[in-house]
């Protein structure tokens, strides 16, 4: 992974070049395709840095739910949605943001973000699959190179207002003006800034609707969702445009867009009925899917999508996403008091859910009784054995919970939320052998990840194994990709003055200087501010002085190095 390519003017002026004027906003015409001056202004791979830019300054704002399990599970619906497209081989990642608004977004570089209270919202995955499908034909149908076509004459301005949402989002003490600046927590890219043209929208939704069949989905489910969200509007609003769910706004939805996407999926299903049984899905267009090794598996296992009987990973997931992105001693509450008063609310996707708001609230014990019953009823289900694992660790069960992770991981090698969590059991209370193996375990999996804590993770396990030089890297590694670069440079300079490096640590770190030096000076000669640089200058002196004695440090800000 190139964890430190130059981003040149990428945090400053190409987010600006997404951002329409109102003028541009109004303009319901055809707008040129990729071999259009767009492309000149912006190449696939500068637009794929600014989408990972994006996403790290979203990281440093606490905009992402990251966990390794969600981004398995969203990243493995969306490629599946990906192969179904008309660009199987483009690239796409896709991301949980941490916001109980309901909407979704589409960003350069094909980062698609689906915010947590979308998600809650959802009955079922065709529902989740029908707005990541609709965010996939806004890019697979070149709606932001359009945009950035329509708006290039307003970049310089846009350019400045976004600096200061930027200033104002990561800048210390900032407060509540990051969440006024920008808009309601959308990170940098807001999706009312573009503001698609109808024409975009519904051929968007026609785009997506093609990709939901191709992929196995019930291509009725965007119309259901987005009607869903119309009879919210109509309903509940008053009028009150504050009270329109974001969704809406964005993404304008009329009686004729809505009949249109029945009509739609209607044509596609009489074309499915007609196919022979199993040709939904195309395996060799799946295999033509540029999603990593992890997520590229059978067709027929894909259809089934580990489904255990009547536990449904989805499901599952709906009640992790609730939990994680809301306050665990709440939502223990929230289960408790729903379990034992409302009828039909005892589902196992819910008990699960209160097990997770359990452990989470430090009551591991209590999150053990909750999970055995849904373990004897569903014995290898992989998600329920995590969760129980982690309920023993924290239960006081060490040996237990270490035993599990083992044969989890056994089971299933490449799996970075199996593979955290028993790195956690080895090295918390473990010895140096232990965390030397927990070490060895995860340093395979760095490679093309972006996820900061798989870093922080092998970090920690690196410095307990007796390899601080190791430790410090990924430690700086995780730093940048959280959106933290000033911290990163500075890590990175006081592991170069370590006197114990060896030939190829130091060529490492130097390498590692050299690429995360351009970004840095673009930020500084624009005095840029970020949370570890809330001035704007250069990086202050960490604690300590800059003399780690051998040891992992901590900068001023708590985070270790």
């Amino acid at each position: 992974m190139n964890r430190f390519s130059p981003t040149r003017l990428l945090t400053a002026l190409l987010c600006a070049g997404l951002t329409l004027s109102a003028q541009a906003q109004d303009r319901d015409v055809r707008l040129p395709d990729l071999g259009s001056s767009a492309n000149a202004l912006i190449s696939p791979q500068e637009a794929q840095d600014y989408g990972a830019a994006m996403l790290r300054q979203m990281r440093a704002l606490d905009m992402v739910l990251d966990d390794a399990m969600l981004d398995d599970y969203i990243n493995d619906l969306g490629y599946r949605l990906v192969s179904g497209s008309e660009k199987p081989k483009d690239h796409f990642q896709f991301f949980i943001a941490k916001d109980n608004i309901i909407n979704a977004f589409a960003a350069p570089g094909g980062y698609i973000a689906v915010n947590s209270g979308l998600i809650v919202l959802t009955n079922n995955e065709s529902e989740l699959a029908s707005v990541i499908a609709h965010e996939i034909g806004h890019i697979t149908q070149n709606h932001l190179e359009r945009a950035f076509e329509a708006s290039k004459k307003d970049t310089p301005l846009m350019a400045l207002i976004l600096l200061g949402a930027i200033a104002a989002g990561a800048g210390a003490g900032a407060g509540d003006a990051a969440g006024a600046i920008l808009m309601g927590g959308q990170g940098l890219l807001m999706q009312r800034q573009i503001n698609f043209t109808r024409k975009d929208e519904i051929e968007a939704d026609r785009a997506g609707i093609q990709t939901l069949a191709n992929a196995g989905y019930d291509p009725n489910a965007m119309a259901a969702f987005f009607g869903r969200m119309e009879d919210t509007l109509r309903v509940g609003t008053g009028g009150d445009l504050g009270d329109v769910p974001a969704l809406l706004q964005d993404h304008p939805v009329t009686m004729d867009r809505i009949s249109d996407a029945k009509a739609r999926a209607g044509a596609l299903i009489a074309q499915q009925m007609k196919r022979p049984s199993g040709s939904t899905l195309d395996k060799t267009q799946w295999e033509k899917s540029t999603a990593p090794i992890a997520y590229v598996k059978d067709a027929t296992s894909i259809a089934k999508h580990d489904h255990k009987g009547d536990l449904d990973t989805y499901l599952l997931m709906r009640e992790r996403i609730r939990v994680l992105s809301n306050d665990a001693g709440q939502m223990a509450t929230y289960y408790a008091s729903n379990l034992q008063n409302e009828h039909g609310f005892d589902t196992p996707s819910n008990r699960y859910g209160y097990a997770l708001a359990l452990i989470r609230s430090n009551r591991g014990a209590k999150a053990v009784d909750e999970l055995q019953p849904l373990l004897t009823a569903h014995p290898d289900n992989q998600i329920l054995r995590m969760a129980m694992a982690d309920a023993k660790l924290q239960a006081g069960h060490r040996a237990e919970a270490v035993s599990m992770y083992a044969a989890l991981n056994q089971q299933s090698p490449r799996n970075r939320a199996i593979a955290l969590g028993y790195a956690k059991a080895l090295t918390d209370g473990g010895n140096q052998d232990d965390a030397r193996q927990a070490a060895v375990m995860l340093m395979p999996m760095l490679d093309n990840n972006d996820e900061p804590e798989l870093y922080r993770s092998f970090a920690r396990a690196s410095d307990k194994a007796g390899d601080p030089v190791r430790a410090g890297e990924a430690y700086a590694d995780a730093s940048y990709l959280s959106g933290r670069p000033f911290d990163a440079m500075e890590q990175l300079k006081r592991l170069l003055q370590r006197p114990d490096l060896d030939y190829y640590a130091r060529a490492r770190i130097q390498a590692r200087i050299s690429e995360l030096t351009p970004l840095v000076m673009e930020l500084h000669k624009r005095k840029v501010q970020t949370d570890d640089n809330p001035d704007g200058h250069s990086q202050q002196p960490l604690q300590n002085g800059g003399n780690c004695q051998g040891r992992v440090c901590f900068s001023a800000s708590g985070n270790s190095h």
